[in-house]
């Protein structure tokens, strides 16, 4: 029996001490409960493919953005974002996204055609912004000249942006009696009777 003389400062942290032990130490069945698996990569990708079916394209980067994490290495979550922000015509995102995915592989030809055609079209909506503001020239001028060489060379090509040719005048079936004449839409409206 603990009686006042024998009671010292400290023997209520032990006791409180033995109470817990003693709490642990029944003879109850142990519940544990386990940390969640991460889900694989394979999982994420097509959570979020589904996700982006389903319209939901935000909760789908987020999917995204979580296997990047998750698995580090991996390539596929940055191209699918890349992938998501190109189709959304976020094309700095997609540059962004596409240029992670390249460097976990350099060789990604799907990267590094999202990373080109998202800077091809940036750089063709400032051109067209400062051609209508009539700013484009001196050295600006002849490096969008020396791109579009560059560009002409890369494609084979010696025109990049063909012009239209304008199309023939359309004809009209016109009825004259039994038969049917074409009428020309030129200038002559008589060249159908011809």
């Amino acid at each position: 029996m603990i009686t006042k003389s024998t009671w010292r400062p400290g023997m209520a942290g032990a006791f409180v001490c033995m109470a817990l032990l003693s709490g642990c130490a029944t003879d109850s069945e142990v519940v544990r409960v386990e940390a969640p698996k991460a889900a694989t990569l394979k999982s994420a990708l097509a959570e979020a493919n589904g996700a982006l079916a389903a319209g939901q394209g935000d909760k789908a980067q987020t999917l995204l953005k979580g296997a990047a994490a998750s698995y580090p290495a991996d390539k596929a979550p940055w191209l699918q974002l890349a992938q998501i922000k190109f189709d959304r015509a976020s094309y700095g995102e997609a540059i962004t996204n596409a240029h992670e995915a390249l460097k976990r592989d350099p060789a990604d030809k799907l990267a590094n055609s999202i990373a080109a055609v998202s800077g091809l079209r940036v750089a063709t909506k400032a051109l067209a912004d400062l051609s209508q503001q009539n700013n484009l020239s001196g050295s600006l001028r002849t490096e969008a000249q020396e791109l579009a060489k560059l560009l002409r060379g890369t494609l084979g090509e010696d025109v990049l942006v063909p012009t239209v040719a304008p199309a023939p005048p359309r004809t009209k079936a016109v009825p004259v009696g039994r038969k049917e004449k074409k009428q020309s839409n030129s200038s002559d409206p008589f060249g159908g009777l011809k």
